[in-house]
């Protein structure tokens, strides 16, 4: 390639830059992902509680991410609900490798019960986090949502560049979806105080990693005023 081919395509690239939180989150380009606000993660009685995982932060974090989510349907956001199911008829999900992952490092789930098992109460919404209708769903079957799933065709169809991140777990189906978005050219804007995990260390950590490498790390409501400021 020449040099003048360099820097033209260069130029070119960079006038399309966001580089600006308020024109990241545009709600003409925008879009909302929750992730995993399920039952067995959320809700006591689920698989999460059943392993003994600290679901306090989550539920904490629950009643952000309800405001968050009301605030971006007032802003006319497509919102994206990333369901896992990863119990089947006959299992048809669970690999050798994840069953020796969840054996080896687990605390019963995926082994000694079904973890998110397809139309079963575990894998439902968590009160207050279920999609309306015409929202869209997207079911995977590993961490990220990215994975053999159809959410990059539904984000291309919408126009997307932008995913605000929200939903658990923060270090692992959020991160990852987040860092595989981002391999896929699109801006990331993770919201601190709408996405939680069981340890606060692991949550503080990965939102490091996030806006170290992969994507913008902010509060909601900074995106809310983003949004307040461009209808004014």
């Amino acid at each position: 390639m020449q040099p003048e081919e360099m820097k033209r395509q260069f130029q070119a690239a960079m006038a399309r830059m966001l580089t600006t939180l308020e024109q990241k989150v545009d709600p003409r380009h925008t879009a909302l992902l929750v992730v995993n606000m399920q039952n067995d993660f959320c809700c006591q009685g689920g698989s999460a509680d059943k392993e003994g995982r600290n679901l306090a932060p989550v539920q904490s974090m629950i009643p952000n991410l309800i405001a968050f989510i009301g605030r971006a349907r007032q802003a006319s956001l497509p919102i994206v609900y990333v369901q896992s199911v990863y119990a089947g008829e006959k299992n048809i999900y669970l690999s050798d490798v994840w069953l020796e992952q969840m054996r080896r490092a687990g605390k019963g789930g995926h082994v000694e019960y079904p973890v998110c098992q397809r139309n079963s109460w575990g894998a439902d919404f968590c009160p207050g986090v279920k999609p309306l209708p015409g929202e869209a769903i997207v079911t995977k079957h590993r961490y990220s949502g990215f994975i053999d799933t159809d959410l990059d065709l539904i984000l291309r169809s919408k126009g997307v560049r932008t995913l605000i991140m929200s939903g658990v777990a923060t270090n692992v189906c959020v991160e990852t979806t987040a860092r595989d978005g981002f391999m896929k050219d699109y801006y990331i804007v993770l919201l601190s105080d709408c996405t939680a995990c069981q340890f606060k260390e692991a949550h503080d950590l990965s939102l490091l990693n996030i806006a170290g490498r992969f994507g913008e790390v902010v509060e909601s409501e900074r995106v809310v005023k983003c949004w307040e400021k461009r209808r004014v």
